[in-house]
């Protein structure tokens, strides 16, 4: 091992919007708050943490298009795929696609995300 996880790190035009909606999604708390950067960890501290760092030309990525590619995506692990989707839906997410273990949705800045539910220690793929 060369080092640890410290955060992943996010461009977007409103970091403390796409915090808010991530602190939601993943249950997670704000570490630093300031107007163009904020960043979010677990509510024990320590790391890895997300971080919101705003870009003044942002421009999100279009998804599954190939010219516009997805940069990143988060894979969330959920027990009911229609409930999580409600919630997230009600967050300001978009949902772009769907498969029976799986759904595709956008933040509200237009990152690419996945809910999945569980695989039973099989890893998988979504594809998005």
């Amino acid at each position: 091992m060369i080092g640890h996880w410290l955060a992943l790190v996010v461009d977007c035009p409103e970091p403390r919007k796409l915090a808010a909606f991530y602190e939601a999604l993943l249950g997670m708390h704000r570490v630093e708050d300031e107007e163009a950067w904020v960043s979010i960890g677990a509510a024990s501290g320590g790391e890895p943490r997300i971080g919101f760092q705003q870009v003044s030309d942002y421009r999100p990525p279009v998804w599954p298009d190939p010219r516009d590619p997805q940069q990143m995506h988060l894979d969330v692990e959920v027990a009911d795929l229609d409930e999580a989707e409600h919630r997230v839906l009600a967050l300001g997410a978009r949902l772009v696609d769907s498969a029976p273990l799986f759904r595709v949705y956008t933040d509200p800045a237009g990152h690419p995300f996945c809910l999945a539910l569980p695989q039973q220690g099989e890893h998988y793929r979504t594809g998005s």
